[in-house]
């Protein structure tokens, strides 16, 4: 697997080894030994899968507590997928890293815990995997403005999105509850 950092250091764009052939492909998306030696020590205890159209954007989340580190990973379609550090300690505070995610390139995104996420679908519609290492604890979520002028984050598409009500209400960096 071949890691390539971002501009946020704990996040992580992931290429993993695939063999194909004219039957199809093979690889393996999760190997705790081989994600051990890229630096990543997780353990995950939910997968999710969520499926969405063109111009929908999910964001930015985050659990206060119970924090969850996620795997990103695309199986149909295309994604832009954003991290935001909200670590008030770190010095990336408020820094957002932002990457293409598709099926064809296999790629994933590592986003640690004390980082809101999101993204937006480009393609006509997107199906999305991501492990977590704790599991969703609704009280505990909280949701980030995805235009927050602050952030200044650069989604691929010229309008607004379609939005949930949840994500619409989202607050500004400044007025959120983040991590120490």
């Amino acid at each position: 697997m071949k890691v390539v950092p971002t501009r946020l250091p704990e996040v992580l764009l992931l290429e993993p080894r695939v063999f194909g052939d004219s039957r199809g492909f093979f690889f393996e998306s999760w190997n705790e030994r081989e994600f051990e030696r890229a630096g990543i020590r997780a353990h995950f205890v939910q997968d999710n899968h969520s499926r969405s159209e063109r111009g929908v954007l999910r964001g930015l989340h985050y659990q206060i507590r119970q924090p969850q580190g996620k795997l990103i990973r695309v199986v149909s379609g295309q994604i832009f997928d954003v991290a935001v550090d909200i670590r008030r300690s770190s010095p990336a505070f408020g820094r957002w890293e932002g990457v293409r995610l598709n099926a064809e390139s296999y790629k994933m995104l590592w986003i640690p815990a004390g980082f809101a996420h999101g993204f937006c679908v480009l393609s006509e519609f997107a199906e999305v995997l991501y492990k977590a290492t704790d599991y969703y604890a609704p009280e505990h979520e909280r949701c980030i403005l995805w235009n927050d002028q602050e952030l200044d984050i650069g989604w691929p598409f010229p309008g607004d999105p379609k939005l949930s009500p949840k994500d619409a209400a989202g607050v500004r960096l400044r007025s959120a509850e983040v991590f120490p």
